[in-house]
């Protein structure tokens, strides 16, 4: 069951009729030398992780270490329990969740890396928005995480997920792509769709740079989390309507690494160029405005 890229990955599926996510539990129990139940144990753990993070920022606020962010859930949650948000129920619980994780992690709380600490929010901000909307049971969603490891394991196997390696579209983008690719099983789209998703996400962030305020995973990286929620149920949505990706996921996770290695080191987690070397972005790092 082991695969090398998204061609391959979808080749098992068809051959076997599986899903994504029964593919990568397969996959996972042959390298580990372990069973179902052992892994997908692990997995609950994660998205007990993955829920505290997210919830716990809406309920007890913390500022971040380098005092960028903090209490930005707990005001979304407040504005949406007024029934005052213009984006919809779960866009407006998604971004609130994602924002609540990065909150969480740049306050020295536990988060999953999905696939980095900047990106942390995105995938469990999607899904738990999905459940909380449609009353999806935590064993969907320990399923489907699964879907979104395999899509994160092929960006690591065949591009980056690193900021310094290929920027904000490395991180952000990949964590976008394993959300919707998760989301659109959820809801119960083929593995087909579930690529084609992903893809959308990466054409629709390539060439995001990245650019942390005072060297710093807090701002706008938590910002760009909430957007990635959103990038991610568009592709989702625009997959499961039927709208097929020209460009497969391969080429664009090759097109996403050489994108990245062509940017300035300026735009790559450096601090040194973007948002961070703004006049307002150099005043809240108490570095002065740089030339």
């Amino acid at each position: 069951m082991d695969f090398k890229n998204a061609g391959e990955l979808l080749e098992l599926c068809s051959k076997n009729h599986m899903q994504i996510s029964d593919v990568m539990k397969k996959r996972e129990c042959e390298l580990g030398e372990t069973t179902e139940d052992v892994i997908c144990c692990r997995m609950k753990r994660v998205l007990e992780i993955m829920r505290n993070s997210a919830v716990s920022a809406m309920e007890n606020p913390r500022k971040s270490m380098g005092g960028l962010i903090g209490g930005e859930a707990k005001k979304l949650n407040a504005h949406h329990a007024k029934g005052q948000d213009i984006c919809g129920a779960i866009l407006n619980r998604g971004i609130t969740y994602a924002m609540g994780v990065l909150e969480t992690n740049a306050s020295m709380g536990l988060i999953v890396a999905a696939p980095t600490a900047g990106s942390s929010g995105i995938v469990p901000g999607l899904l738990l928005a999905l459940q909380d909307e449609y009353r999806i049971s935590d064993e969907r969603l320990i399923d489907v995480l699964f879907n979104a490891g395999a899509i994160g394991y092929l960006a690591m196997r065949n591009a980056t997920v690193a900021g310094a390696v290929g920027g904000c579209q490395a991180e952000v983008g990949v964590a976008s792509a394993m959300a919707a690719s998760a989301a659109v099983e959820l809801m119960g789209g083929s593995p087909g769709q579930c690529l084609d998703a992903a893809s959308t996400v990466l054409m629709n962030m390539l060439g995001l740079v990245c650019d942390p305020v005072g060297g710093l995973v807090e701002y706008p990286c938590q910002n760009r989390n909430a957007a990635g929620v959103a990038n991610g149920l568009i592709a989702a949505e625009m997959a499961l309507a039927g709208i097929q990706q020209r460009i497969p996921l391969d080429e664009m996770m090759d097109t996403m690494y050489s994108v990245g290695k062509r940017m300035p080191s300026e735009l790559r987690e450096t601090a040194l160029g973007g948002c961070a070397a703004t006049p307002a972005g150099c005043q809240l790092c108490g570095a002065g405005c740089m030339e």
